[in-house]
């Protein structure tokens, strides 16, 4: 049986509730990088959606956000601007 190449599933723009997950260095200045970032690309987001965790040791942080995204480039250009910083260590 031949294998099949299943393509991800479209996203329709604009997608609310759109999550985006940042690992990083654990502490306040992350906090404030993420949130400072996402502003810039998704203005308005629902701050009162944000899921903070800790690792076990405390070292790193998820941050985790839902955003309204409204097309491939502002996805992107988020990605690239969380990266940007040496306290970000994965964008999902």
């Amino acid at each position: 049986m031949a294998s099949k190449n299943i393509e991800a599933p479209k996203i329709e723009f604009p997608c609310p509730d759109y999550p985006v997950k940042i690992l990083g260095v654990s502490g306040i200045e992350f906090r404030e990088y993420v949130l400072n970032t996402v502003e810039v690309h998704a203005p308005g987001f629902d701050a009162t959606r944000i899921s903070v965790k800790d690792s076990n040791k405390g070292t790193f942080q998820s941050i985790t956000v839902f955003i309204t995204a409204t097309g491939e480039d502002q996805l992107r250009d988020l990605n690239t601007d969380l990266r940007a910083s040496d306290l970000v260590k994965m964008v999902l």
